[in-house]
C-alpha cells in the first residue's frame, strides 16, 4: 500500500510539473529567441526588420529562401522535454493558403499518395558535398483539416519530376497531422540525408538531417543561435526572381 501511494505521488508530481512546463514554457526559456518567437505568434510583436524574403540568397549560401516570414523554431532546437527540432519553421504572419512556398534549389520533387502537406526533393549532388545526395523536405502545406495547399502541379503520387529553384510548391498552412488540433502558420524546412540504397531517411529523427546554416547562409543552429531571429542583411541578400513567381509573392504583401 505504501509503495502504491509513493508511486502515485511520484505520478502526480510529474504531471503537474510537465503541465506547468507546457503552460509557461515560453517564459521559463532561457533563450531570448524562442521568447521572441512567442511574442510574434501571440501578435504581441510583428518583428517587420526580422523577417525574411523568399526567392532570395543570403551571400553565396547555394539554396533560395523558400518562404517569406520571420524564421522561429531552427535546427536543433528544444521546445519540448526531449525533442530536438530537425529543420527550420518559417511562420507566415498571415491566414493559412496565402503565403507561397518555393524550391530552394533544382531537384526531383516526390509526393507520396499519403502526403497531404508535405512534399521532398532529391538533390543528386549536394552543392556544397557534390559526392553526396541530399532532399530538401517541405511541409505544413495543407489546412488544420488536411486539405492541401499543394500546387496542383505535384498530385499524390508525384514521383521524380524535375523541377527548378523558385517553383512554386504550394502555400504555408497549419496542419499538424491532427486534424482539429493546427499548428501555427509556417513552413517546415529540412535537409535530409540519404541511405546507402539512395531514398531519403526518416525525418522525424535529426540525425537524418543537416543542419541548414550552410545551405542558407543564415545562423541557423539553435544551439548556436539563443538570442536572434535570422535574417539576411541587406548588404547580403541578392534577389533572383522569376517574372510569374515575383508577381504570385506581390499578390500575398
Amino acid at each position: 500500500m505504501k509503495k502504491r501511494m509513493i508511486l502515485l505521488i511520484v505520478i502526480v508530481a510529474l504531471a503537474v510539473s510537465t503541465g506547468l512546463y507546457l503552460a509557461f514554457r515560453e517564459t521559463l526559456s532561457p533563450n531570448a529567441r524562442i521568447r521572441k518567437v512567442y511574442d510574434f505568434l501571440r501578435g504581441e510583436n510583428p518583428y517587420t526588420d526580422s523577417r525574411v524574403s523568399a526567392l532570395t540568397h543570403c551571400g553565396d549560401a547555394p539554396f533560395m529562401l523558400p518562404t517569406s516570414g520571420l524564421v522561429g523554431f531552427l535546427w536543433d532546437d528544444s521546445f519540448r522535454p526531449g525533442h530536438r527540432h530537425q529543420g527550420i519553421d518559417i511562420f507566415a504572419g498571415t491566414e493559412v493558403g496565402v503565403m507561397p512556398v518555393y524550391a530552394a534549389y533544382d531537384g526531383y520533387l516526390t509526393r507520396q499518395s499519403d502526403w497531404k502537406s508535405s512534399v521532398i526533393i532529391r538533390i543528386p549532388e549536394d552543392p556544397l558535398q557534390p559526392d553526396r545526395q541530399i532532399w530538401t523536405y517541405y511541409t505544413h502545406m495543407a489546412d488544420q483539416q488536411g486539405n492541401s495547399f499543394i500546387d496542383a502541379a505535384f498530385p499524390p503520387g508525384t514521383e521524380e519530376t524535375f523541377v527548378t529553384a523558385g517553383t512554386l510548391l504550394g502555400y504555408q498552412g497549419n496542419y499538424s497531422g491532427a486534424p482539429g488540433n493546427p499548428t501555427g502558420v509556417h513552413l517546415h524546412f529540412s535537409i535530409v540525408k540519404s541511405d546507402a540504397d539512395g531514398h531519403f531517411l526518416n525525418e522525424l529523427d535529426i540525425r537524418n538531417t543537416l543542419d541548414p546554416s550552410p545551405y542558407l547562409g543564415l545562423p541557423l543552429n539553435g544551439k548556436e543561435n539563443e538570442t536572434e531571429i535570422p535574417v539576411c542583411p541587406a548588404s547580403l541578400s541578392q534577389p533572383k526572381r522569376i517574372n510569374r513567381i515575383m508577381n504570385a509573392e506581390n499578390s500575398v504583401q
